[in-house]
């Protein structure tokens, strides 16, 4: 039960009791009896106060849980890393792949003579993609790293904090957020803080599967994500009944900032908004939350894109994402079928079934529209891959090839469930879910067949088959992240930390505890309270039994950065190497070249650009079955004047076979893999061995386009030679 919603109803028929015995007590007063008048007062400001004193408790409770995983996580990272001893460049080395890349923006805005010339330098950048002029607040999420940095070069830190501590602290400092919207939802839900302290409990307790924030700080989604749960947490208390018009204008105010932050941090804003305007169809459709509340929701998530829109100059990859043309499909349908809650149950079903069989065809029309129009392919590669990833049909396209074949975009491992049986999460999560699932089948079939009667807010807490609109839309949101989960490993970062709000409000819920009670005829409204607070101090009293000496063992363990060949490369370029100097490479270690050395580079891992796929592809022929010529063509082409090759890429043992890089780029380019195996019967064996490996050799024609000119166990780094035309 909503914390607030409780207090007003009880203070609202204590303020009716408390007016009529004041009335009374008046003219009792007048006979000379006044005991009982103290005595109604005396209530009413115990229960003021005691509301207040739990409230103050429960608010100290979730900033401090969030302070304490804040410190927790920064803690793991420092032991991991020696980060506080190690250099610079091995700081810097830490931040691998895209993340390098976006701290990058950070330290190039930091350096900057002048906020306005770093800014500049941001939308003309020419050392992102050699060649090319990009603005990268356009084709980027990166506006975090430019307020960031504005905050440190304006505020009196920097004699007391380097630039990377402040950018580390910060990405940090929001899973204090992060741990205090799970909290508060879970309370939200409940009814009671208990619920929201182990929420927190269990998100710290299933890091491994809750965060990766420690080893991937600057990564989008570490600031993306907290505002996203904040934006749950306020959706979750938009969709309680309210009181005060004042109070739904305010929460709709906050949904919209936080709703417009979770956008403008990251690229895959538009495919997790579409999954939240899908849950807000359904229910809508079935009658299980207000369908001006869904309304209003989607003209926050339009004027949130939109906004981020014009900040990115105008992307057109946003207007062309699948949430806008749903939206507008489903506001469209809805104002066309203004009958479509009415007739019998056949009737209703069928109309329901046509209108979500409409939604979905005129959204895929004007999606198809809109791209045609803009001429949008910027995000195709995503859409090959659900197609992959869906089984329909194998693909040889190489993008998507590059996600089927990584461990992140597969499915969700058995032992993740493992892991979270042995914190006690997943039996009270299965448990609540199938509870409210059933629920919700009787409430959906009792509102279309027009069986469902108004009931009011205490009757609709006491009954056992009622969902509250908040319930409802929890519950619909967890099922769909879960499944996005189970398909596609990455996203169960989106749905175990709402596991955990889930499955401590089952702990706490009053209609689950009064269903179980009632099942072995032990129900009363005294064990119900008992139980529902008993319970969760009891699972707490047990996980910190068990788990803690694991916690302060994992705390423990100090380790030490060490990558000494990355460190060689990194001093080498710097040292040895014109500044204007452009390097060809893995999309990997090139962002990393960029962060550490500042030299221009060719590709990047920022994918979300056909141009830049393509020139990605076909950098990566130097670990393909090519002539000299035909690479040293390519390379020049992006201007190229180093070459950097990596032994753990060409002679890659991480993936089986057909998913190693240079077995994506045989297939490619129609040629036979390496190794004993089934290769498709159109491909052909190659005229040519394998660049990345024939090239070590040191002989023609590889030493007439290409000089080695360092190496070291991991990296060999060529420099193209230029050729007389």
């Amino acid at each position: 039960m909503n914390m607030e919603n409780l207090r007003q109803r009880k203070g609202a028929k204590i303020a009716d009791d408390t007016t009529k015995c004041l009335s009374n007590e008046v003219q009792k007063e007048q006979k000379g009896k006044v005991p009982a008048s103290k005595t109604s007062a005396e209530l009413v400001l115990g229960h003021f106060s005691w509301n207040i004193l739990s409230n103050t408790l429960g608010g100290s409770l979730a900033v401090s849980f969030g302070l304490l995983t804040s410190v927790y996580v920064a803690t793991l990272h420092e032991n991991d890393l020696w980060f506080s001893n190690i250099k610079e460049v091995e700081r810097e080395i830490s931040f691998r792949t895209e993340c390098g890349l976006y701290y990058s923006y950070y330290k190039q805005m930091v350096q900057a003579p002048s906020i306005q010339q770093g800014l500049y330098e941001l939308m003309y950048d020419n050392k992102t993609e050699s060649r090319t002029t990009i603005n990268i607040l356009r084709r980027m999420n990166v506006y975090q790293e430019v307020i960031v940095s504005i905050l440190y070069r304006i505020l009196p830190v920097q004699k007391y904090l380097e630039a990377i501590y402040f950018y580390t602290y910060t990405v940090f400092g929001l899973q204090t957020l992060y741990v205090f919207a799970l909290f508060v939802n879970s309370w939200l839900l409940s009814g009671t803080w208990l619920s929201g302290v182990l929420a927190a409990t269990w998100y710290i307790l299933n890091r491994i599967d809750t965060t990766r924030v420690e080893f991937t700080i600057p990564l989008r989604e570490n600031w993306s994500l907290p505002f996203f749960a904040l934006q749950v947490t306020l959706v979750t208390y938009f969709l309680k009944p309210q009181k005060k018009p004042y109070a739904l204008r305010s929460t709709t105010v906050l949904v919209f900032l936080s709703t417009f932050v979770f956008s403008v941090t990251w690229q895959f804003n538009q495919f997790i908004l579409l999954v939240q305007a899908l849950a807000l169809f359904g229910l809508d459709s079935l009658d299980m939350v207000p369908s001006s509340k869904v309304t209003l929701l989607y003209m926050i998530q339009v004027a949130s894109l939109l906004l981020v829109w014009v900040l990115q100059f105008f992307n057109s990859m946003i207007l062309g994402s699948l949430v806008l043309s749903f939206i507008l499909a489903a506001m469209l349908t809805k104002h066309l079928q203004r009958n479509l809650k009415v007739g019998s149950l056949t009737v209703r079903m069928g109309k329901l079934l046509l209108n979500l069989i409409l939604v979905l065809c005129l959204t895929y029309l004007l999606n198809y529209f809109i791209k045609k129009q803009l001429l949008l392919e910027s995000d195709e590669h995503i859409f090959k891959f659900i197609k992959a990833k869906s089984g329909f049909g194998a693909t040889r396209d190489f993008d998507a090839s590059l996600y089927v074949c990584e461990e992140a975009f597969g499915f969700l491992p058995f032992d993740t469930f493992k892991r979270l049986s042995h914190t006690l999460l997943l039996f009270p999560y299965a448990l609540i879910v199938f509870f409210l699932a059933i629920v919700a089948v009787v409430v959906a079939y009792n509102n279309i067949s027009g069986l469902s009667k108004s009931l009011s807010a205490v009757e609709e807490e006491e009954s056992t088959a009622s969902l509250r609109p908040e319930i409802a839309y929890n519950l619909v949101h967890t099922i769909l992240f879960g499944l996005l989960a189970i398909t596609t490993m990455r996203m169960k970062y989106l749905w175990i930390p709402h596991m955990c709000v889930v499955a401590s409000f089952g702990v706490c819920s009053k209609q689950l505890w009064r269903w179980l009670l009632g099942l072995f005829h032990l129900y009363s409204p005294q064990r119900v309270s008992a139980v529902r607070h008993v319970v969760p101090v009891l699972l707490l009293l047990y996980l910190s039994f068990k788990l803690y000496p694991l916690v302060m063992e994992e705390l423990s363990e100090l380790r030490e950065f060490y990558d000494p060949d990355t460190v060689d490369l990194m001093n080498w370029i710097r040292s040895s190497t014109p500044k204007n100097a452009v390097f060809a490479g893995s999309m990997q270690l090139l962002a990393g070249v960029k962060l550490c050395t500042g030299r221009t580079v060719t590709n990047h891992p920022h994918y979300e650009d056909k141009a830049l796929r393509e020139r990605t592809k076909q950098v990566y022929q130097i670990y393909a079955k090519q002539p000299p010529e035909n690479v040293h063509s390519i390379l020049r082409t992006f201007g190229a004047d180093y070459v950097i090759l990596e032994d753990s890429i060409c002679y890659e043992r991480r993936h089986n076979r057909g998913c190693r890089l240079r077995d994506l780029l045989d297939v490619t380019n129609g040629h036979v893999m390496d190794g004993p195996g089934l290769d498709d019967p159109d491909l052909v064996p190659s005229a040519h061995p394998r660049f990345c490996d024939a090239i070590r050799k040191d002989e023609p024609p590889y030493t007439s386009f290409f000089s080695r000119v360092f190496k070291n166990k991991t990296f060999h780094v060529y420099k193209l030679k230029k050729q007389e035309k």
